[in-house]
């Protein structure tokens, strides 16, 4: 199937700001890309990228005062199968772990996992090591967690999100990764677009949250928010959790004014002409804290 995706997304700056952004589909889907991503600002500013110590592509640039929109839009080709399911992938003992999987066992800025090892232990312990495991983690948290868009806050960690029993799917991703690593298993944080594709729209659209584990030698796709497999995914970016890959980060303070994502099939390759496809994406409108920190 084809899948066009994009976002449209305004921000207020009281003084010219510094802004890192990771908005783009992720290298390792460049080749699936039919219509490539055609992006601008308005105002039109002088853009740059780099890749960071993870693989994402990186765009920076300066926020001039006053709003600036940022704008992206492209078509990718994806095989509709859902998210690949292994129940017999094994856990791998940390002696035998590729040396770039290490980090994803530590704590992170997120994921607290001194805070929550021993929780992690009591609740799973005794589980058999594996993909059953893995989906128990995401059974749980999924049933522990209240979907609430009005109780996203940025600063929510793994543990304060056990203990609050509320958030959004970055705080469901947050705290089973937390628990898989305490269990000495790699999960590293993943952001990206996920239509409805084959399920009944709920919400209106927004980028996702979701992780991805290490098992038999090999990064598997667990979704504790959602918690069944899904078509369509596409990643936009991969760090230890959302400190690494925010979506808009920004050297100084910003006010979100507009926040408007699409992702859905469509059937024929639409090339993308300038500023007159915005109106052309579904009318999703969404704003909320949840997609850019600044320090």
């Amino acid at each position: 199937m084809l899948i066009r995706y994009g976002y449209e997304i305004t921000l207020t700056c009281q003084q010219p700001t510094a802004l890192v952004c990771l908005l783009s589909v992720h290298e390792d889907r460049a080749a699936d890309i039919r219509v490539p991503e055609t992006t601008f600002t308005t105002p039109d500013v002088p853009i740059s990228t780099y890749r960071d110590l993870f693989g994402n592509r990186c765009r920076r640039l300066v926020a001039p005062a006053g709003d600036l929109t940022m704008w992206g839009d492209a078509t990718i080709w994806d095989d509709g199968q859902l998210d690949r399911v292994v129940p017999d992938a094994r856990e791998l003992a940390v002696p035998e772990l590729p040396d770039g999987c290490l980090v994803y066992l530590m704590g992170s800025r997120y994921c607290e996992t001194d805070r929550l090892s021993q929780i992690a232990w009591d609740l799973f312990g005794t589980i058999p090591a594996g993909w059953g495991r893995v989906q128990a983690i995401c059974d749980f948290v999924h049933d522990h967690i209240r979907f609430d868009y009005m109780q996203a806050r940025s600063t929510r960690t793994a543990f304060e999100t056990f203990n609050e029993r509320v958030g959004v799917c970055r705080d469901f991703a947050h705290l089973a990764v937390t628990f898989c690593r305490c269990l000495n298993i790699p999960a590293r944080y993943v952001n990206g677009h996920l239509g409805d594709i084959g399920v009944p729209v709920v919400d209106p659209m927004d980028f996702s949250a979701w992780m991805e584990v290490f098992l038999d030698g090999e990064w598997h796709t667990f979704d504790p928010r959602n918690n069944v497999p899904r078509i369509g995914r596409i990643v936009v970016s991969r760090g230890r959790d959302a400190t690494d890959i925010p979506l808009v980060n920004s050297f100084g303070p910003h006010v979100l004014k507009a926040f408007r994502v699409w992702t859905y099939e469509v059937t024929g390759l639409q090339p993308v002409q300038g500023h007159s496809r915005p109106g052309d994406a579904r009318p999703d409108t969404l704003v909320t804290g949840d997609t850019a920190k600044h320090t």
